[in-house]
């Protein structure tokens, strides 16, 4: 275990410990002087071994390290028996800590068919959207144990194979989800003995998509790094005309004086408003407005999933239909609401039962409720929370148990014309409200106890009562 290649850290007087990484500073705490003079031999790595929890003696390096981890600030590197480097652990996600699997030599594994190599920069890795970390490989002899992993082998099988990395690496596969147990016997299908019922329903590109749009499940840049600046000159806000004879359309709008119809009218004043008047919160019965317009249920009926017959496996599916159109009349989309302030609501996190138009309350932990509403106030380049933070999840089977290929995207679709149902409702009760463009859904696993794959955020919006201002920002 080492310090990742990016980060430095620094020893100040009185045992602070800081670390520097991409022109930001942070203090981890303040430590002992063996736990400080300990710090440094980081840079070259420690043997996991060497950090138990627990021994006086390593107290104070064991929660320097942790604190590091919590940060993703660390690696793990695997080494074979001749001291050559295997393969370097790569955190994707916060207070990830390797523990490899104890496997028995006459069990089975097989590669999880989410797993996937590919170049990143000058660096062969593995990556998938369910591993808490990715592994970039050294030895090229791993990327034949990997093959012969697309079908089922037993850790004995994979001892014989030359230049096998050890079974260290086959443990370290199954801790991180490149790989899983089977028994080596069954005939079992691979895809239903990956997991739950819940991913047996995900396609692979579905999932990567949602892990790597989305933030907490992976550790890569995101949001608006402007990554081409400077390289490449920005699109015009405009397209060019297209060559050839143009119908004006201006001569059929109705005369200026005549006034455009109510909901022309909503659209037109329909905008972001990302600051909000913490003098004048929202209020609980303009929230119960926004909820009943924008997503209420409004019936509940039955009919067939598609054309075949129950006994061919078609079935039948319920059906609730909402103010918004949704992908094959799937409604998979569920609202939870982060309240900071709202006149006759406590603060708190709720669910919205769109089909008795009621909020429960979800006991969560006060700083994973601040950490939502800070995160949404930086999407939107504001320091002050939203009075409102409305997390739109989807509880994906709806939509992967009928659609192939394409699941996901539709989800995606869906979001975007609740996200407008919601602005038009907000400017139809003059509220404010902007839409998020990022979500972490490793907060909201935490948050709500429910595995990221089973149901999720895919979208969020910033209610409440805007602040007035002079100013005019660009309409979004």
């Amino acid at each position: 275990m080492q310090l990742a290649a990016h980060v430095t850290l620094d020893v100040r007087d009185g045992g602070q410990i800081f670390a520097s990484f991409h022109g930001y500073s942070i203090g981890l705490g303040t430590f002992a002087a063996s736990a400080a003079s300990r710090a440094q031999p980081l840079r070259a790595g420690l043997p996991l071994e060497a950090i138990v929890r627990g021994r006086r003696s390593d107290q104070g390096i064991d929660a320097l390290v942790r604190r590091l981890a919590r940060r993703n600030l660390v690696e793990y590197w695997l080494r074979g028996s001749d001291g050559a480097d295997l393969l370097a652990i790569e955190p994707q996600i916060a207070d990830y800590w390797p523990q490899a699997v104890r496997l028995r030599t006459n069990g089975a594994l097989v590669l999880s068919r989410f797993a996937y190599l590919r170049r990143r920069g000058n660096d062969l890795v593995l990556e998938s959207p369910r591993a808490a970390a990715l592994l970039r490989i050294y030895d090229p002899n791993i990327a034949a144990v990997l093959a012969k992993l697309s079908t089922p082998q037993t850790v004995g099988q994979l001892r014989r194979l030359k230049g096998f990395p050890g079974v260290l690496f086959l443990g370290t596969l199954v801790d991180c989800r490149f790989a899983f147990t089977i028994d080596a016997k069954s005939n079992q299908n691979l895809r239903s003995a990956e997991g739950d019922d819940d991913l047996v329903l995900w396609d692979f590109h579905d999932l990567l998509f949602h892990t790597r749009s989305t933030e907490g499940r992976h550790a890569n840049p995101l949001g608006g790094t402007f990554p081409h600046a400077g390289v490449i000159a920005p699109l015009p806000a405009v397209r060019p005309s297209w060559p050839g004879k143009s119908i004006d359309l201006r001569g059929f709008l109705p005369p200026k004086l005549q006034a455009n119809s109510a909901f022309g009218e909503i659209l037109r004043k329909r905008h972001s408003v990302r600051g909000f008047d913490e003098r004048r919160p929202i209020a609980l019965a303009e929230l119960s407005q926004f909820l009943d317009g924008a997503a209420r249920i409004l019936s509940k009926p039955k009919k067939a999933a598609n054309a075949k017959s129950a006994s061919d496996g078609g079935g039948e599916a319920d059906y609730a239909p909402r103010p918004y159109p949704s992908a094959g009349a799937s409604y998979e989309l569920e609202l939870y609401l982060a309240v900071n302030m709202c006149e006759g609501l406590p603060r708190g996190f709720y669910h919205y039962d769109a089909d008795t138009h009621g909020l429960v309350a979800i006991d969560v932990a006060a700083n994973a409720l601040d950490a939502s509403l800070v995160a949404a106030a930086s999407a939107m380049g504001v320091e002050a929370p939203p009075q409102i933070l409305i997390t739109i999840a989807a509880r994906f089977g709806r939509i992967s148990w009928k659609y192939s290929s394409l699941a996901y995207s539709l989800i995606l679709k869906d979001v975007g014309v609740l996200l407008q149902t919601f602005y038009l409702m907000a400017a139809d009760l003059d509220l404010g409200g902007c839409a998020v463009g990022i979500a972490n859904i490793d907060l909201f696993a935490k948050m709500t106890g429910i595995e990221f794959h089973v149901e999720g955020p895919v979208g969020q919006f910033a209610l409440g009562r805007g602040t007035e201002t002079t100013a005019t920002p660009p309409r979004t």
